[in-house]
């Protein structure tokens, strides 16, 4: 998948040739730097690209079905019934104006076929699976009215009302403290095989994707430079961006004054270098890697777009 917004001044791809798959009840992790294109490719699968922004190439399929080319209409009912998403600010995906209660019974009632009744027995249900406690007592409740971790257990609630296939979550604990990030995850994963449902987790925090993934997608400037399973990518990271990532994280206990960084920054949109996107920041760049970009290699069970490893190429091609 690419996506592109056109400009006065000439085409910027922000999602460049992107390809995953997620099986049911998968934890994807998508993780890098700000910029990255992680958030811009959740948007796109669940069809909120803002305007001029669009797919200009690829395509989104969900259970064997074509999405990226409903009409508006159509794909506002398929995200609401089939994909769900929750966002970093539960307070802008709740209104302020109306109880929880009421929110979560309309999206419950626009999707499946219940009456009011049902929906509101459906409501209390929820709200007892994602642990606001005495539920029965504070679904009446406004937004205001809950903590910012409630909240967010509210939104969750939300995102799994019409029982979707797929939950698009971009940094859905960024906001949250410690420990109730930790719930947070913890509750994602309970969900997520609890109900077979596909977790597409964005976020910026390798802790987090530690603790919740099954497999991991590390993006830089708009394409996927490592993909394989959370343990291997950790444990083992081939790409040196990943590396670097890893690096830049202190391990508890070590004692150091400086902690280590990727020199440079990301580049913009209109200044993507010609070659690997990551070589004026690369400290193994060649020759090759400021002409010739790479296409994802597999290592074993992961794939990585690095000519570091073109020797050792064994396949192409993205899982």
């Amino acid at each position: 998948m690419t996506v592109e917004f056109p400009t006065r001044k000439g085409t910027l791809i922000a999602v460049d040739d992107v390809s995953f798959d997620l099986q049911p009840g998968e934890i994807l992790g998508v993780v890098g730097e700000s910029g990255a294109g992680k958030s811009m490719t959740g948007y796109a699968i669940i069809g909120l690209l803002d305007r001029p922004g669009r797919i200009a190439g690829g395509r989104i399929e969900l259970d064997g079905e074509r999405i990226d080319n409903l009409p508006p209409e159509k794909m506002r009912r398929f995200r609401g019934r089939r994909i769900g998403a929750i966002f970093q600010d539960p307070l802008t995906s709740l209104n302020p104006l109306l109880r929880i209660s009421d929110q979560i019974i309309e999206t419950i009632r626009t999707h499946m076929d219940m009456d009011e009744r049902q929906a509101r027995a459906r409501t209390l249900e929820l709200l007892n699976e994602v642990g606001i406690p005495a539920a029965a007592e504070r679904m009446d409740e406004y937004p205001h009215q809950f903590s910012g971790g409630m909240r967010q257990r509210i939104v969750i609630a939300l995102a799994l009302a019409a029982n979707p296939q797929l939950i698009i979550a971009d940094e859905p604990t960024t906001a949250l403290d410690v420990s109730i990030q930790a719930q947070i995850i913890r509750l994602l994963k309970r969900l997520c095989k609890d109900h077979d449902t596909a977790i597409m987790l964005i976020t910026h925090d390798m802790g987090v994707i530690a603790e919740a993934a099954d497999r991991v997608a590390v993006m830089y400037a708009g394409r996927i430079v490592e993909l394989g399973p959370v343990r291997d990518v950790i444990k083992d990271a081939k790409h040196p961006y990943t590396k670097g990532l890893m690096d830049s994280i202190p391990a508890i206990g070590q004692d150091v004054r400086v902690l280590a960084q990727i020199k440079g920054a990301m580049p913009r949109l209109n200044a993507i270098p010609p070659g690997c996107s990551f070589n004026p920041r690369c400290p193994q760049a060649m020759d090759r890697c400021r002409v010739e970009r790479p296409e994802l290699i597999t290592q074993g069970a992961s794939a990585v777009a690095c000519w570091l490893f073109a020797e050792e190429e064994a396949g192409v091609g993205v899982a």
